[in-house]
């Protein structure tokens, strides 16, 4: 990798600006390979040098992938005025410059959401042609039947002309009001104006599962955690 500034550095892996990172190089909070480096200016690869900043060994990353249990009430946006958002709920020790939401859950809808500031990730697993299958499990008003999983499974087209490919349904637990339900789109309320279709209600609303990777059940709602690796290669690994 080609050697960076350590003001860039820091801010890419951290949420300070260059300029905070800058201000706080020049107050002696950075050591490079056991020397301490007082200008942002000095440039280092982050990936061969070892680099202490505020006391701790800095491990660089190019981008940041973060998996949250997104609870009831919050939103799926960067920033908003008048409500909490998924970004809010991010330990400042995980939080980075272009952080955004892959995707949006309805604000009552609860579950995996994925959080990161690599652009080009979210537009491959959220494009239908590529096939990631979002999991979500579903409580109904009423029962389903196996005529109304049938018609949802081929895929709809609603009478405002809004179409919804062919999808995955299974009962959960031999219930028929709760289902678990696999899509590879994202369209505005699109469970819940699926179920409607057929004459039914969406009660509750959880996403479990994003490609291969299901939701860490040791997160409690609005908790979060980096991914590694491996499994951020679970999520954009295209289901057959």
């Amino acid at each position: 990798m080609k050697e960076l500034r350590l003001d860039k550095i820091i801010s890419s892996q951290t949420s300070l600006s260059r300029k905070e990172a800058s201000d706080l190089i020049k107050k002696g909070c950075l050591i490079l390979n056991g020397e301490a480096v007082l200008s942002g200016s000095v440039k280092a690869d982050p990936e061969k040098d070892i680099i202490v900043f505020r006391g701790e060994r800095l491990f660089y990353n190019e981008h940041t992938y973060i998996m949250m249990n997104k609870p009831k009430g919050v939103i799926s946006a960067s920033t908003d005025k008048n409500a909490k958002t998924v970004l809010d709920l991010v330990p400042e020790e995980m939080r980075r410059d272009g952080l955004f939401p892959a995707g949006r859950l309805d604000k009552d809808t609860t579950g995996f959401i994925l959080l990161t500031d690599d652009g080009d990730f979210a537009h491959k697993i959220l494009s239908p042609k590529n096939h990631v299958y979002k999991t979500y499990v579903a409580g109904l008003e009423k029962e389903i039947s196996a005529q109304d999983i049938s018609v949802l499974e081929k895929g709809i087209e609603l009478s405002d002309g809004t179409v919804f490919q062919k999808c995955s349904i299974k009962l959960l637990e031999n219930n028929a009001k709760r289902i678990e339900i696999k899509i590879r789109e994202g369209k505005y309320h699109q469970i819940k104006r699926m179920l409607k279709f057929v004459g039914n209600e969406v009660v509750s609303l959880e996403r479990i599962k994003m490609g291969n990777l299901l939701l860490d059940k040791t997160l409690l709602p609005g908790s979060c955690r980096l991914l590694t690796k491996d499994e951020i290669k679970l999520i954009s690994n295209f289901d057959e």
